[in-house]
């Protein structure tokens, strides 16, 4: 029996596969589509990550999609809410029936004579093996591992006799009430645990070896309510969207050309914040400047007012081991806890882990070139998407899905079967996050690089890639377009004399 072929086949069914399978669908609805999802349910990270307080850290007016208005009051809406709204855009248009559940892409090869990829699928329930092949391969399977964590080796953490968990695989029967808990990081996901669990542990440590910059944000847009007081939802809820990709941008910037500037504002925020007197410099001043890395966002100064209680503290220092009862440090200090969060990142992974081949050869991945942050040199129709770490995932998520439907669309007018950009090579190489979070460090080599000009940078600015790829022209010098390969015909045959 042949192989099932489908125009487009989409790998992942959280926040970014969900708005790509939208767009497929208004703006190529000729195209046959499936989506693979490897886990039970859609969400993505949104379902994954069950841990106390789980929450956006980007406003939702940004993190919604372009075409369904968050409309749920919340700017930084808990994790429950925003798999809500998933499953709500998923239903709505029809993209719930497309979605394959318990199917992990195993391995990807592109076939050139036949201008399509070779799909092998691993049924996650029942171990069976499935092949499928399709016309354009678009990956949404997001930059981490779903299935395994970030922790470091920490010495004696087997003579600990406490419970340790990562907030990646939280137990639904962990039981923290009363209890003494120590959460290790210093980023989004120990700031959002910290407040959290301090409204039923006896107390919460948040054990950090180096300061990250925490600023204060309003759970509820007094503007957005205004507005949607006011205008029909649609409107209302552009208006909010610019004025806070506006706002995200202008910051952002401040933040790149005046470092100092900022690093004070952010300073004076935390003061203001928390009680007198408290040693902001040792717990709130990072080594780096903002967003160097990614700025942590609490809602209404949730993790301050934690702290102000007494219900939660930050220790800075770092651990030299576990001991039975807790955790000792290298300035002598003793933690006792009954329960130990490894707050302490993610793995990355990308393209969801999938060998990818080009008819049978393996490509070299990290000596790649990403074309318009989306597309990987000499590797012909294949997207995938990677929002921005300076804002919200889906405003680059849904650019990239706009554009798919873009290139397919000017595939079908001219006739073309095939898509591939070939790198310059008077382009120079650089990395392909400018980003030195620990995640982003450890794996860097592993990933492709990004260019110095475009098409080949990618660029951390909405406004920018909203011209380039919702506005700009299809074709440029470095993407090639071929038509199907013409099989040669047969000679006919000679009739004797």
């Amino acid at each position: 029996m042949p192989d099932e072929h489908l125009d487009v086949l989409i790998v992942g069914a959280g926040l970014s596969g969900i708005g790509a399978a939208h767009y497929l669908q208004e703006r190529c609805p000729g195209k046959s589509l499936a989506i693979l999802e490897a886990r039970e349910e859609i969400g993505g990270t949104w379902d994954l990550f069950r841990y106390p307080g789980i929450r956006s850290d980007s406003d939702m007016n940004t993190l919604g999609y372009r075409f369904k208005p968050w409309t749920r009051g919340k700017a930084l809406a808990d994790g429950p809410s925003i798999l809500s709204y998933i499953r709500e855009t998923a239903r709505e248009d029809g993209t719930l029936e497309k979605i394959r559940f318990n199917r992990r892409v195993a391995a990807v090869d592109y076939a050139s004579e036949e201008q399509r990829w070779h799909v092998t699928v691993e049924r996650t329930d029942s171990g069976e093996t499935e092949h499928l092949t399709c016309g354009f391969l678009h990956i949404c399977s997001g930059y981490y591992r779903y299935d395994q964590g970030y922790s470091p080796e920490f010495p004696g953490i087997e003579r600990y006799r406490g419970e340790v968990v990562h907030p990646q695989h939280w137990p639904e029967d962990l039981d923290y009430e009363g209890k003494r808990v120590i959460v290790i990081g210093s980023g989004a996901t120990a700031v959002t645990l910290v407040p959290a669990l301090a409204e039923k542990a006896a107390h919460v440590v948040q054990l950090q070896r180096s300061p990250t910059y925490v600023a204060s944000i309003p759970n509820v847009d007094p503007i957005s309510d205004f507005l949607h007081r006011w205008l029909p939802t649609k409107a209302a809820y552009m208006l909010v969207r610019w004025k806070n990709v506006m706002l995200q941008s202008a910051f952002y910037q401040l933040c790149r050309r005046r470092p100092k500037m900022m690093r004070k504002l952010l300073r004076k925020g935390v003061v203001k914040a928390l009680p007198a007197g408290y040693d902001v410099d040792t717990h709130f001043n990072p080594r780096y400047n903002p967003w160097d890395q990614r700025l942590c966002a609490v809602p209404d100064g949730d993790l301050f007012k934690a702290l102000s209680r007494g219900s939660a503290e930050i220790v800075t220092d770092t651990i030299k081991s576990f001991t039975e009862t807790g955790i000792e440090l290298d300035s002598g200090m003793e933690l006792e806890a009954d329960v130990v969060i490894t707050a302490t990142g993610l793995n990355l992974l990308f393209l969801g882990g999938a060998k990818l081949t080009v008819d049978g050869a393996e490509p070299d991945i990290p000596h790649a070139m990403a074309y318009k942050g989306m597309m990987l040199s000499d590797v012909p129709n294949m997207a995938f998407t990677l929002g921005y770490t300076n804002s919200s995932w889906t405003l680059k998520a849904d650019l990239v899905a706009e554009y798919v439907c873009r290139l397919l669309n000017h595939m079908d007018a001219h006739g073309y079967t095939q898509c591939v950009a070939v790198a310059d090579p008077s382009v120079e190489e650089v990395p392909l996050l400018d980003f030195p979070a620990g995640y982003v460090l450890r794996s860097l080599h592993e990933l492709p690089k990004q260019g110095s000009e475009a098409p080949w940078n990618l660029r951390m600015n909405y406004p920018l890639d909203l011209r380039a790829l919702r506005h700009g022209p299809v074709e440029d010098s470095a993407m090639r377009f071929s038509r199907p390969v013409r099989q040669p015909q047969a000679e006919p045959e000679k009739i004797a004399a």
